[in-house]
């Protein structure tokens, strides 16, 4: 096999770069001359390759066809000629595809994307060789059509079969008779085997196991004896004898391994059992080591058998890989079988009651928990790299997964604890202490809200950070990747550069709303309630434009640092801004005039305003537009374009003015004392008292209605009181004036009808009711 490992090999890209042939090919080609069988075969893979290169690439191909018959000997020898179609279609040169650069030249994003690339593309070219060795049935389907056509080589098969049938016919009776005779042994063994108790019946156990052992191997030898005695007396071809030696080291070795499950778990005698498990478990151990050797073995001899009838070695290597595919999936059933009971093993048994583990006990049942949960992905993932490993014939590789695995649950644990540890001092980092607190209303909820997120990237740095000590330990040398002038290096400066730009962003954004709240808290404090509103309503625009600059700063800086020319991204989005800029001159000028109506302090939320012929109370300002809530619910949308005149009724002080009728044959002068009296009482009112800021001002008789005299009079009050004060006085104006009894007078006529100065007699009316008056 070591002799054969060359033919295995890929054949060179190029001519030029071909090597010279190995000792062992030409050690093998002087071989296939001597034979005439594999000589004759040899000449009919020359004639069909011959046959199928076409006539036009004979001159150029003149130069590396000396050494094509040292190169194409293993392959001849196994029966499959040159692939010279396809070695043809590989030399010629397909027009190189024009590159497009989406990023500038030598940026990281360019160098990034570059070296995905050629990685992505590495591995494909990997993944690609090997399944095309796995599923190489062409060859397969050619060699045994080969064999079908060819007398000799059926010659050779025939031989071998039934030298092989006859050989193992009668080795296996000869085993089948010493093991007949070695049974009573056997059974004695066993009836003296004690039965399962403690370390020391255990230990008087072990003598017998390995007897029943011995015995066990007795009936093999037997086998192997007369298996291999028989081979020179039915005088076999060379390929014959090989393909004997082979199935005989098969079947020796699958019943020495089956010897060695029965000497540990011993289906049929608990006595001698050495692993303590029940009678169920160690049959079906033994079952499943019965059908994962039986595959491996036969995988195998399969293989080494064709190998030797001139199988290809693509075909060759596609049987072992099947074989210990079919192996690895043997194994991952027999994992998903018992992974609920591997899982409640590893699982950390529950506390007793009462009791409290401390933090690092704590940690270490987490992690056997989380570790009961998954070890079977594990191992399943574990499993197929070992096959994966295997399959693309990695340098070193098992070395490496073996090392990398070990590594692997290191790093991890190391890992947990760090990010558990980063947790801990994230939170009590951003721990707000009493005084500061007190100090600072709104600086806790700030902290608490930042709080996931510096978590979150501290538990993404410990996981880039694993990633890395993972990828060193499998061997991808990550951390050169970092060295002076290399990618890596420039990928974290990168990013060291973007967290910081993010970090002043988000500390600018910070000061600001912190600057701004304590400002109004100040303004509260300090009883300025008109500048704290018109602060409050220019803090959702002074943070929509803070907001919106920094996050443009951080996009140009971000994309500035991948490597993407800003440069036309700016000149874009001006042309757009303009473009929008004519197609919403309207929006343009409800902005503009509403940042001047606030700036003017014309209107602040929570004022009373009369805009556009609707009244309301100010809800909500946005950057065009206005909300004002009528005093039935009803809420209006008030484009500042459409404001020309702003009617504000909350603006430092207000007059609750009162009209006051009464009879005409009312004094005035009284009425004035008795609502001097009123505002008196008024005044000492708790609630309303602090509302009013002067004494009630008589204003006189403001006119002479119909039906009475009208007395005008009004009280200063705070902004938003004038209401609520002038509906107290007409209240308690109307309870005075009926103790009182001075007369409110109603909407009335009198009606006086003249007649010579006599009244007119009823007979003038003779449509008039019996009873009527003449005056109302």
């Amino acid at each position: 096999m070591p002799a054969l490992g060359p033919a295995r090999a890929q054949a060179p890209a190029t001519p030029a770069a071909a090597p010279a042939a190995p000792a062992g090919e030409i050690q093998r080609l002087i071989e296939v001359l001597r034979d005439d069988a594999r000589r004759a075969e040899f000449l009919r893979a020359l004639e069909a390759a011959q046959r199928a290169s076409p006539a036009a690439a004979a001159p150029a191909a003149a130069a590396p066809a000396a050494t094509a018959p040292a190169s194409a000997a293993p392959a001849a020898a196994n029966g499959t000629p040159a692939a010279a179609p396809a070695a043809a279609e590989g030399a010629a040169a397909a027009p190189a595809a024009t590159e497009v650069t989406i990023l500038a030249p030598n940026t990281l994003g360019a160098q990034l994307l570059m070296g995905a690339s050629q990685r992505l593309q590495a591995l494909s070219e990997s993944v690609l060789a090997a399944a095309q060795a796995l599923t190489d049935v062409q060859g397969v389907a050619v060699w045994a059509a080969g064999i079908v056509r060819d007398p000799v080589t059926q010659t050779r098969v025939l031989d071998a079969a039934w030298k092989l049938a006859l050989l193992f016919s009668l080795a296996l009776l000869a085993e089948w008779i010493t093991a007949r005779a070695l049974r009573r042994w056997s059974d004695r063994l066993d009836a003296m085997a004690p039965e399962r108790g403690n370390v020391w019946t255990w230990m008087r156990r072990v003598p017998l196991v390995l007897g029943r052992f011995v015995l066990d191997l007795i009936p093999v030898a037997a086998f192997a004896v007369v298996s291999y005695g028989l081979i020179g007396f039915v005088r076999p071809l060379p390929t014959t004898e090989l393909v004997l030696l082979t199935a005989n080291n098969a079947y020796i070795a699958l019943r020495a391994v089956m010897a060695g499950s029965r000497m540990l778990f011993s289906p049929a005698s608990a006595h001698l059992r050495l692993v303590q498990v029940g009678d169920e478990t160690s049959a079906y151990i033994n079952i499943w080591i019965r059908r994962i050797v039986v595959v491996a073995l036969f995988g195998y001899a399969v293989a080494e058998a064709g190998l030797l009838f001139g199988l290809p070695w693509s075909a060759y290597d596609a049987i072992l890989r099947i074989s210990l595919l079919i192996v690895s999936i043997l194994l991952v059933i027999v994992i998903l079988q018992n992974r609920h009971q591997v899982a409640d093993a590893l699982r950390a048994k529950p506390l007793p009651e009462g009791e409290t583990a401390d933090r690092t006990r704590l940690l270490f049942r987490a992690l056997r928990n989380r570790l009961a949960e998954i070890w079977h992905l594990l191992a399943i993932l574990w499993l197929f790299a070992l096959w994966g490993v295997w399959a693309l014939e990695i340098r070193d590789g098992f070395e490496r997964l073996l090392r990398g695995s070990a590594l692997t649950l290191v790093i991890f644990g190391l890992a947990k604890l760090a990010d558990v540890l980063m947790r801990r001092i994230v939170t009590r980092g951003f721990r707000i202490g009493p005084d500061l607190a007190r100090r600072y209303p709104g600086l806790e909820a700030r902290a608490n809200r930042y709080l996931p997120v510096l978590k979150g990237f501290a538990s993404a740095l410990i996981g880039c950070v694993t990633l890395l000590f993972l990828m060193e330990a499998w061997g991808f040398d990550a951390f050169a990747w970092f060295g002076r002038g290399q990618l890596g290096a420039r990928l974290l400066a990168s990013l060291v550069s973007m967290a910081l730009t993010i970090v002043v962003a988000v500390a600018i954004w910070e000061f600001s709303n912190a600057a701004i709240q304590r400002h109004l808290t100040k303004l509260s404090r300090d009883a300025q309630a008109a500048r704290s509103a018109r602060v409050r309503t220019l803090l959702p625009m002074l943070r929509t434009v803070l907001s919106a600059s920094i996050i443009i700063f951080v996009a140009l800086n971000i994309l500035t640092e991948i490597g993407v020319n800003v440069a036309p991204l700016i000149a874009g989005a001006g042309v757009i801004g303009l473009a929008i800029g004519f197609g919403s001159q309207t929006l343009v000028r409800d902005v503009i005039t509403g940042i001047f109506l606030l700036f003017e302090d014309a209107v602040a939320v929570g004022d009373v305003v009369q805009l556009s012929g609707l009244s309301g109370v100010v809800e909500q300002l946005s950057i065009r537009s206005i909300k004002l809530r009528a005093m039935d619910g009803s809420v209006h949308i008030i484009p500042f374009s459409a404001v020309t005149t702003v009617t504000n009724m909350t603006r430092d002080f207000g007059f609750a003015v009162l009209d006051v009728s009464v009879a005409y044959g009312e004094d005035t002068d009284r009425v004035g004392e008795v609502l001097r009296e009123i505002a008196a009482e008024i005044r000492t009112d708790a609630k309303l008292g602090p509302q009013i800021r002067d004494d009630l001002e008589i204003l006189g008789v403001e006119r002479l209605a119909d039906s009475g005299v009208v007395i005008r009079a009004r009280v200063k009050t705070d902004p938003s009181a004038r209401w609520s004060v002038g509906r107290e006085f007409n209240r308690r104006i109307k309870q005075r004036f009926d103790k009182l009894g001075i007369e409110i007078p109603y909407p009335h006529q009198k009606l006086v009808i003249t007649g010579g100065g006599k009244h007119p007699a009823e007979e003038d009316f003779p449509e008039a009711a019996p009873g009527a008056k003449t005056a109302s």
